[in-house]
């Protein structure tokens, strides 16, 4: 179910979004209002925790994209060379206040890497207002739900087509770009921490298949993923002729992989409607592969269809869920 169902909401500055469909503006419900906050953290490097790497360069140049609120925080966007994948295109990104606040200069901050739906380019519809998932993350931060992320969210695909995030035999290699130079994008730029538990993936439909992969493929870079309405096994007919690779990017046999290799573990939540086609596949992924070192999570949505609105709805649980496997950023004594 490649194609993400989205309003295209397009100011002075946007990009419009070049996506079949339209779904309705979903209500916010999701504040996360009674799970506790996520468990505070002692200090970094701390206790066998992660500790904060410093911007490693070279720093990018970056270009104002939207502002997200009166606290000067704002979405920006760059071009970036990837140096494994070789591929180079735009990266949007998001700090949250905290970054910049005295009492944080010292500390990392946990990374989320968003991928969207659909083509996933030339936008990543998670910097647009449409959404407003970066105020969205100030305000759940603020209320302690969710911890404060770095949201950096790249092209998923070059062109109109579909790449499963993978390294598809003589094509642009995507997967490497979305785990090896996205990754070193925000260490270039960015307090980050050293450990897993300081980088995750949160994914819609094309979106969430990569981020799924790249966390059961990776487990020692990842951590978490934040999955939704996702593909269960790799579908672009660019894997004609690639059997072997196709099958060596397929979610379900790198879970089996992971679990006979006993671990890493890793944290999975996984968001659905209830009325789209994903729901029969998603829960049998569920059922199948839920144990040892895969820990899963599922929020249904009542009525929800394949929309990231839909996701929005139950996204401050999930988000707190895979915050309470992670690093948060520490003040300084």
């Amino acid at each position: 179910m490649k194609c993400l169902r989205v309003w295209a909401v397009v100011s002075a500055v946007a990009v419009a979004l070049l996506l079949a469909g339209c779904g309705s503006l979903g209500v916010d419900i999701a504040d996360a209002s009674g799970a506790a906050r996520p468990p505070a953290r002692a200090a970094d490097g701390g206790n066998g925790r992660p500790r904060m790497v410093p911007p490693l360069g070279p720093r990018s140049t970056f270009l104002p994209y939207r502002t997200t609120g009166d606290d000067g925080t704002a979405v920006v966007t760059t071009r970036w060379h990837g140096r494994k994948s070789g591929f180079t295109g735009d990266i949007w990104v998001w700090l949250p206040p905290q970054y910049h606040r005295a009492e944080y200069a010292r500390s990392g901050f946990p990374v989320l890497i968003a991928l969207p739906g659909a083509w996933g380019y030339p936008f990543n519809y998670w910097a647009g207002e449409g959404f407003a998932l970066e105020e969205r993350i100030a305000r759940w931060s603020r209320q302690g739900r969710t911890l404060p992320f770095i949201v950096v969210m790249p092209v998923l695909n070059p062109g109109k087509k579909y790449h499963d995030g993978s390294d598809i035999p003589g094509r642009p290699k995507m997967g490497t770009w979305l785990t090896e130079d996205v990754p070193a994008f925000a260490r270039a730029n960015f307090r980050t921490y050293d450990g897993r538990e300081g980088w995750a993936f949160m994914g819609s439909s094309s979106g969430g298949f990569a981020a799924l992969k790249a966390v059961l493929k990776y487990p020692q870079k990842f951590k978490a993923a934040v999955v939704n309405g996702p593909d269960t096994a790799p579908d672009s007919p660019m894997w004609r002729g690639h059997r072997a690779e196709m099958r060596a990017n397929d979610p379900r046999r790198l879970a089996r992989q992971l679990v006979a290799r006993h671990g890493p573990p890793v944290y999975l939540a996984f968001e659905l409607g209830s009325d789209e086609a994903a729901v029969p596949d998603v829960k049998s992924f569920i059922r199948d592969h839920t144990g040892g070192p895969i820990r899963t999570t599922l929020f249904e949505t009542p009525h929800g269809v394949h929309s990231g609105h839909t996701y929005l709805r139950s996204m401050a649980e999930s988000l707190h869920w895979i915050s309470e496997q992670m690093q948060g950023p520490v003040p300084s004594v």
